[in-house]
């Protein structure tokens, strides 16, 4: 009996070395992603900054794709788990709660949301991590899934304005969007606080979608035949 104990306590320790060294793995990628062009990171590389062998990365990763798949799916499960506490804390009675942590799960680290989408540029076409680009679009479906469901709960109760739902949220995805790009712009990159302003943006997007800020043409044009 006890020896069955310890040898699935050294199993546990085992499984605990190997998902710790492979998050190094991915931590060291994620950094040398950010300081230099993806195609001038190899293998060798990531496994030098990692402090590993590069023989020793492939006993987690086959390919560098997996690396980059990784990367991304990890970002996107932060962001779902964000999401999904958001949603939970609307659900509540806090209407703006799940655009709120949309809006900081991406606009903490504007670097990291603009290299996620640089590297899933790279893997559209790329056949070896089929797998995983379908686990990435479940991801986002289900989150979907549940916007949708909480948006309309919200146009119902009459807090948003009645329009189809993907309306909304689609709107918060172009408002990060535009925000993560302000943050890369030469323009203005040298000219703002980005804490400061990122902060401002995710305000704006809490409220932007609430009852009474928007008219269609339509409602226009009923006001100007009322008047």
């Amino acid at each position: 009996m006890q020896n069955n104990s310890s040898s699935a306590d050294r199993i546990r320790e085992k499984k605990k070395l190997f998902l710790a060294r492979e998050q190094r793995i991915i931590d060291a990628a994620v950094e040398l992603f950010l300081e230099s062009s993806i195609d001038r990171i190899t293998v060798s590389k990531i496994a030098i900054r990692a402090g590993i062998g590069k023989g020793t990365v492939y006993k987690h990763f086959l390919t560098k794709n997996e690396i980059l798949i990784r990367i991304i799916l990890d970002y996107e499960r932060n962001i779902t788990k964000s999401l999904t506490e958001g949603i939970g804390r609307a659900g509540a009675g806090d209407s703006g709660a799940a655009a709120k942590s949309y809006f900081q799960s991406r606009l903490e680290n504007p670097k990291l949301d603009r290299l996620t989408q640089q590297l899933e540029d790279r893997l559209i076409e790329s056949g070896d991590v089929i797998e995983q680009v379908k686990e990435l679009h479940q991801l986002r479906l289900s989150n979907e899934d549940a916007l949708k469901g909480l948006t309309s709960k919200l146009i119902e109760g009459g807090v948003l304005e009645d329009v189809p739902p993907h309306f909304h949220y689609l709107a918060c995805w172009a408002l990060a969007q535009g925000a993560v790009e302000l943050c890369f712009n030469k323009t203005w990159n040298n000219k703002m606080d980005n804490v400061a302003l990122m902060e401002f943006i995710t305000n704006i997007g809490v409220t932007m979608g609430n009852k009474g800020q928007y008219h269609s043409d339509e409602s226009l044009s009923n006001k100007k035949s009322k008047s």
